[in-house]
């Protein structure tokens, strides 16, 4: 097993470099990031359980890649998952875990690709991320929710160096526009050394 994909996902600096990474790396991901331990997907899903504690609430798992993330949602106890991610090899790993209700895919480029209002709680476990998704995706994403919405989400190391991310997420909590109901560092890819910071936020 090589980790080169892995070693080469923080290098990445355009949508369509980080389409086409994710399209390669699709039949081995994982295998390559469980073979380092990765901790984050359980970690954000149990913390949006202990804020939304029901299983029939639809939760949208952006960025959903293979499925890892929804296998830990729906192994907390949430039901009803739908998916979504811009690399169509990688939702089919998604499919083949069982766990979804429904799966789509979105143009990488769009900037606004989900319904405002359609989701209480929207899960972006290890995607916006140096490598992945953008700053930006952070209000892309407090934006689709509803007053009162969760947004649960993981900044691993990486991009926790990089304060355009974290300048996103404080300046919604800055303004009173969220509020911050759950903060944990700990294991990311154990194995590599990472950690993340794991996040519940609520939309005001």
């Amino acid at each position: 097993m090589s980790d080169d994909y892995l070693k080469d996902v923080y290098g990445l600096d355009t949508p369509e470099a980080t389409r086409d990474h994710y399209q390669k790396w699709a039949s081995s991901y994982d295998s390559e990031v469980e073979a380092h331990g990765y901790a984050t997907p359980g970690r954000v899903a149990e913390a949006l359980w202990s804020k939304l504690p029901e299983p029939q609430t639809p939760i949208l798992d952006y960025g959903c890649g293979t499925g890892l993330s929804g296998e830990a949602l729906n192994a907390v106890g949430f039901q009803v998952i739908d998916g979504i991610d811009p690399t169509p090899k990688m939702l089919e790993g998604a499919k083949a875990k069982g766990v979804y209700r429904t799966l789509s895919t979105f143009d990488i480029a769009d900037p606004n690709p989900l319904k405002v209002g359609g989701y209480k709680a929207i899960a972006a476990i290890g995607v916006i991320s140096v490598g992945a998704a953008p700053p930006e995706t952070f209000d892309m994403l407090m934006n689709a929710l509803p007053t009162g919405g969760l947004l649960a989400f993981s900044f691993n190391d990486h991009t926790l160096e990089d304060h355009t991310y974290t300048c996103r997420l404080n300046d919604w909590l800055d303004m009173g526009a969220a509020r911050l109901l759950f903060r944990e560092y700990g294991p990311h890819l154990p194995g590599m050394d990472l950690k993340s910071d794991v996040y519940i936020v609520e939309k005001a």
